[in-house]
């Protein structure tokens, strides 16, 4: 059997690997190898391992690389030390392959090890752009390490193939974050409150902002601008915590002082899991902040998006989300809350897939082959 090694380093990016890592274990040709790191192993961010082993996987290797400021210089320290545990856990786990997903700091760090080491990496969400964020970056420096490659969108696909991958080595299998949507058995309105001991309201919103690191020194000014908007609102908000990124600590601590004012109609939780995150996109009115899952996956529920600043820029729109900055956010949440956008967002089609990727992808791990062989594609005229 191929010994397949997810990396996981936050609760959003392990819930969209849990299908996929779901359907491995499933399989009588792969043998699934977990290892954790960043962001599960740490307290101030719900020790998310925990979800992990209620959600039934076991955990092979805990990576405990997380400095506890989020200065530059502590990420990248946190990177280094990220790399230098991984390339343990490699050489104890003899995977055939590493599978990762999206852009983050411990991302670069789990494909740097795997490919100084010489294991095949296949890489999920490959081809995408998102200008306001050092992500764009990581995400296609992982890109050019990576060996198989499963594409949210045949736009994305072709877009890889252009920077030089191999085409029969790139695949559109959409986005695993909408199996979930499909296959999970979310909890009603009133289960979900009574976990929650909140409770929605006539208008409620789910918020999750991420400090922008490609301009962390704004980051203070705009959340304060955000939450003033949210006040004046009259929302019911059920806010989530930023990523351990360059300023995520300034967003959790403007976060938890706002909902100390009014606890009735504030809520913030700091790992609401996959499955209560997204029941909370099913019940709320509107989502509010800068993450992928205002763009990816809250189309499928017709949900509109206020998708606030850069963040997200350049990744393809289904047709529910309004872009502001954070001093427009007032009649961005007028506009999304219309009936006219409202109607509009009952109509969509989520571009991002059709709940179907976790079984292209494991079928993929199962019969590709595996090789860290690479040689740059120059594609053809119609290609590019």
């Amino acid at each position: 059997m191929r010994k397949i090694c997810v990396v996981t380093g936050t609760r959003a990016e392990y819930g969209l690997l849990r299908p996929v890592m779901k359907r491995i274990e499933a399989s009588e040709k792969l043998s699934l190898r977990l290892v954790a790191t960043t962001m599960h192993p740490a307290p101030q961010f719900g020790l998310t391992l925990t979800q992990i082993e209620e959600d039934g996987f076991r955990i092979d290797e805990t990576i405990e690389n997380l400095l506890c400021a989020d200065t530059p210089s502590s990420v990248a320290k946190s990177t280094g030390l990220a790399t230098l545990l991984l390339s343990d856990a490699y050489q104890r786990l003899e995977p055939d392959a590493v599978l990762l997903l999206g852009d983050r700091f411990e991302t670069l760090a789990a494909a740097t090890a795997a490919l100084l080491m010489n294991i095949p990496i296949a890489h999920i969400h490959g081809g995408e752009i998102t200008e306001g964020a050092v992500d764009e970056q990581i995400r296609h420096a992982v890109s050019k390490m990576s060996h198989l490659h499963f594409t949210a969108t045949e736009a994305f696909r072709r877009r890889l193939i252009r920077m030089g991958e191999d085409p029969t080595r790139v695949f559109a299998v959409g986005a695993p974050g909408i199996d979930n949507i499909v296959e999970m058995a979310l909890p009603s309105k009133e289960e979900l409150e009574k976990e929650l001991g909140w409770k929605f309201g006539e208008r409620s919103a789910l918020f999750t902002y991420h400090a922008a690191t490609l301009s962390p020194q704004t980051t203070a000014r705009q959340i304060e601008t955000i939450l003033k908007t949210l006040r004046e609102s009259g929302l019911r908000v059920l806010f989530t915590y930023a990523n351990a990124d360059e300023g995520g600590h300034i967003v959790n601590e403007a976060i938890e002082a706002f909902v100390r004012e009014d606890p009735e109609r504030y809520k913030v939780v700091k790992n609401l899991g996959q499955r209560r995150y997204l029941a909370a996109m099913k019940y709320a009115d509107l989502l509010v902040g800068n993450t992928s899952s205002g763009i990816i996956e809250a189309a499928s529920f017709h949900k509109p998006v206020v998708n606030i600043g850069d963040r997200q820029k350049g990744r393809l729109r289904s047709g529910n989300t309004v872009e502001c900055e954070a001093d427009g956010l007032k009649e961005a949440i007028e506009t999304v809350l219309s009936p006219q956008f409202l109607d509009r967002c009952r109509k969509v089609t989520n571009l991002y897939g059709d709940g179907k990727s976790a079984e292209r992808i494991v079928k993929i791990l199962e019969e590709a082959p595996l090789t860290t062989r690479k040689t740059f594609y120059e594609p053809n005229e119609a290609e590019q």
